[in-house]
């Protein structure tokens, strides 16, 4: 379980008790305020503010306040309950289900850990203390495009933990080290705790079911502009994006936790010679240990299962039948007739289900009636983030339907002076990456994303690229246990000092709202985005 510091406690119980007394406050205050509103946008709009305290203080869960806000919804008049209940069966939310299925399928067969330990495996990475902390980040990455960020956490904290543990051994042999480890003079420990949570939130952007944040932008932006991005189109965004960062993120840790090398005495520092020479062997024979350490670990999952199999094979069919509609509009694999056929009939989230029911389909023993998956374990999916977007998909809609939206972007634009597209896109993102460093991610693009949406078509621009930034930088937020779970779950490591973590934390939050501007800068107009 996470370790939560006193100091983070006190910073929860005071967020819930300000949340309990604001909530109610922000919605007579919002509804007298806004007198010059029709009826139903009065209503929506006192409902949408305190929905929004609910969301930053947490005061109830979070997928309960999307609830109640449809339900308030309803009970005030605002609309009708089919109109604001359709929204928890958009399309969207069946790529959720789907994609929660094969994640949850991974985590079952440990398909996600022998990935993880077959990449790490490989001599020239497991032989290096720098490449393992590149390796580690890089895997964790990947894993974390298509499982949940939280979920690949937890599986790759007990390998970081395994490998720091293993290289300590070998540290205290050649007297590098002694007694247990000490993140003072180690940070390269603390280095590979972060790595590990910050490439989870990174690797989430990299796909439309990375992350909750990026299907509930997605179906916003549909809503609210009417432009559908495919599976394809968004990697075609984000996968330069999550390039560009994960290298960025490799250069930080580095920097600012090095691998500490001593000379044969215990002295910091490099020296020529012999001691350069026994220096040189030290980091042979850590390599050698790391290597044996990955290998017996790998060893120890056995062989291939069927259960991986085939959770690999109903895996590869999605990803394959996801990505097919974009290839085929390439130049290079042109076939217009095909590419419009399965966008009609296998959109994304029917190839969600597709893959989902096919975990149900495939034997792991057909004799005991064993399959891949059953009821059981399917039904442990996050329900609660599920309910969460179809919450967030209702307030959206209502709030351009009843005319809220288009206020609070005339009243934004007026207030802030942003008349630019990329002064927005740079507001959106810095908006979305301060509020999800007090606030959940998937809350804070449920906040953010309509608001930017309606001051872009309020200052006549187009909304794609702030809602876009703004969905991007929910995902960030590195600066404290608090702001994610990957975060709260390595903090609980032991292994980081908390002003460690602040210090990289902002600097990557800064790092990273420039590359996503200059991401989005560069391959809006590229992808047709502008």
């Amino acid at each position: 379980m996470p370790r939560i510091t006193e100091d983070s406690s006190v910073f929860e119980s005071w967020r819930k008790r300000l949340g309990v007394i604001l909530t109610p406050i922000v919605f007579i205050a919002t509804y007298i305020l806004c007198d010059g509103l029709t009826p139903e946008g009065r209503k929506m709009a006192a409902i949408l503010a305190a929905i929004a305290v609910m969301w930053i203080s947490e005061i109830i869960p979070l997928p309960v306040s999307a609830l109640l806000g449809a339900v308030l919804c309803v009970a005030l008049g605002v609309a009708d309950a089919k109109t604001v209940l359709a929204h928890f069966a958009d399309p969207i939310v069946f790529v959720f289900i789907g994609g929660f299925m094969i994640a949850r399928a991974m985590m079952i067969h440990g398909l996600d850990r022998r990935i993880a330990l077959g990449f790490l495996s490989i001599r020239w990475i497991g032989s290096s203390q720098v490449r393992i902390l590149a390796g580690l980040g890089l895997v964790t990455a990947v894993i974390s495009m298509w499982v949940s960020n939280s979920a690949v956490t937890a599986m790759m904290l007990p390998i970081a933990l395994g490998i720091l543990s293993a290289l300590h051994k070998v540290r205290i042999a050649t007297g590098q080290a002694e007694g247990s480890i000490d993140v003072i003079k180690w940070p390269y420990a603390t280095g590979m705790m972060l790595m590990v949570s910050y490439a989870a939130s990174i690797g989430g952007i990299g796909t439309p079911v990375g992350t909750p944040p990026n299907l509930i932008g997605i179906g916003l932006i549909r809503t609210a502009t009417g432009v559908d991005i495919s599976f394809f189109r968004w990697m075609a965004l984000t996968l330069p994006l999550f390039l560009v960062m994960a290298i960025v993120l490799f250069i930080l840790l580095y920097l600012l936790h090095p691998v500490s090398r001593k000379n044969s005495k215990g002295m910091p520092g490099k020296v020529s010679g012999e001691s350069r020479s026994g220096s040189g062997n030290a980091e042979n024979t850590i390599g050698s240990h790391l290597i044996d350490y990955i290998h017996n670990e790998q060893r120890a999952l056995g062989r291939w299962t069927w259960g991986q199999i085939n959770t690999l094979i109903a895996f590869g069919v999605a990803v394959v039948l996801w990505m097919m509609p974009g290839l085929l509009q390439l130049p290079w694999f042109e076939v217009p007739w095909l590419a419009k056929w399965m966008s009609t009939h296998l959109p994304e989230s029917i190839v969600a289900l597709i893959a989902a029911i096919l975990l149900f389909a495939l034997p792991v023993n057909l004799a005991r009636r064993s399959f891949t998956l059953n009821w059981t374990e399917a039904v442990k999916i996050d329900w609660g983030t599920i309910l969460l977007f179809g919450g967030g998909l209702a307030l959206g809609s209502l709030m351009f339907k009843t005319g809220v939206a288009e206020e609070i972007g005339y009243g934004f634009t007026r207030l802030l002076g942003v008349q630019t597209l990329w002064m927005l896109t740079g507001v959106s993102i810095a908006l979305a990456i301060v509020l999800s460093e007090a606030a959940s991610n998937t809350a804070s693009a449920n906040m953010i994303i309509p608001v930017v949406i309606a001051i872009a078509q309020a200052a006549g621009v187009s909304p794609l690229p702030p809602a876009l930034g703004a969905c991007l930088g929910a995902s960030f937020g590195f600066m404290l246990p608090v702001s994610t779970p990957p975060n709260a779950i390595v903090y609980g490591s032991g292994l980081i000092p908390l002003p460690r973590m602040i210090t990289a934390g902002i600097l990557f939050d800064i790092l990273g709202f420039f590359i996503i501007w200059a991401g989005l800068y560069m391959l809006c107009p590229l992808l047709g985005f502008i």
